[in-house]
């Protein structure tokens, strides 16, 4: 099966995430558009643009990159909430009409900070639900004129977005991609979703979860073409097997004693974090390269597991998540745009 191959690029008030070069210009369009014409010139497909009350707002900042840019394309992470079904369709149809059908969608359901923008607290249930019906909402007025919709979280009379999306032969709108582990973010997935993405597990859970999926599709009586699969995860990538590992293990070392120094409380975490989490307690490394220490000492999301390597193990790795039926990969690695170029021109060419 082919595969898409895309990275991460910070969307952070804070310089230094996760390791990344500390500058004053780290947000800026130009240090921001440097790292996406980088990724233009290795041949990555796109990147991730993460979402969050606090950090700048990801629609506005692909369309920034998507205008400086040709053929990269943002994958673009929002919130139901945080915006309402209309207004975000109408936005995105417009950036996907401006770039020439570059926008891609990452819906994410986990908690945020709902009271600054006006929204109030859901149970899981209540909170998926609503990501389920935006989503639907969202693609019907994509795909469909004059909509009407009278539903449980939002309701529409005869609604018609412009620009059209334009159908194209790969994707008729911009793919909706979805995360989540719980038996909620399962079903929505599985019912509405286009591409499921899992952070970095070890394969057998890989394998166990896309089978869960594929049968879920088929007793909720799934409408739309099959479900596909991604992964978002860090691949640590050096010259050398041995290089690689002393510099993680080094760099976990120094997580432990910043994560010592801040004295943290006890994490909540959702069910595909407290999953990532769980997996230190069956050992520092799992099938044979997939470093579960980082979350133990401080590591969250993508940051919790890491493919570590030369840039022929991680391509093995990522080859055999391949062979389970993984065709979208979200890859980075710190500082970003050093490793967009390392990984570029050492593990890109690989995965092709």
């Amino acid at each position: 099966m082919s595969a898409e191959f895309l990275w991460y690029i910070p969307n952070q008030v804070t310089p230094g995430h996760r390791g990344d070069t500390v500058t004053t210009d780290h947000n800026s369009l130009e240090t921001l558009t440097a790292q996406a014409l980088a990724l233009e010139e290795y041949g990555w497909k796109g990147a991730l643009l993460g979402t969050g009350w606090g950090r700048p707002d990801t629609l506005t900042v692909a369309t920034a990159l998507a205008a400086r840019t040709r053929s990269f394309e943002p994958l673009i992470a929002i919130r139901p909430g945080y915006w309402r079904p209309a207004h975000f369709a109408s936005a995105t149809a417009t950036l996907d009409h401006l770039s020439g059908g570059r926008v891609r969608i990452n819906i994410v359901s986990g908690k945020d900070d709902l009271a600054a923008y006006g929204e109030s607290e859901e149970d899981q249930a209540t909170r998926y639900g609503r990501t389920e019906e935006f989503i639907r909402l969202v693609r019907r007025l994509w795909t469909e004129q004059n909509v009407t919709h009278h539903g449980t979280h939002y309701r529409v009379s005869d609604s018609t977005v412009r620009p059209r999306i334009s159908a194209r032969a790969d994707r008729p709108h911009p793919t909706l991609y979805f995360g989540g582990a719980s038996a909620a973010a399962e079903r929505v997935a599985a019912t509405v979703a286009d591409v499921q993405l899992f952070w970095g597990e070890p394969l057998a859970d890989v394998r166990e979860r896309i089978e869960r999926l594929r049968d879920l599709s088929e007793r909720h009586g799934r409408e739309l073409p099959p479900l596909e699969f991604g992964l978002r995860v860090t691949t640590v990538v050096r010259d050398t097997t041995e290089q690689a590992w002393a510099d993680a293990q080094e760099r976990v070392a120094e997580m432990a004693k910043s994560q010592a120094k801040s004295q943290n409380s006890p994490r909540r975490a959702a069910v595909g974090q407290q999953r990532l989490y769980d997996l230190a307690a069956r050992g520092d490394v799992l099938d044979d390269n997939l470093y579960t220490a980082p979350g133990r000492v401080g590591g969250g999301g993508a940051g919790s597991t890491w493919l570590v390597g030369s840039a022929q193990d991680v391509g093995k790795a990522l080859r055999k998540y391949q062979d389970l039926g993984i065709t979208h990969f979200v890859l980075s690695d710190t500082p970003y745009l050093q490793e967009i170029h390392r990984q570029g021109e050492q593990l890109l060419p690989l995965l092709r």
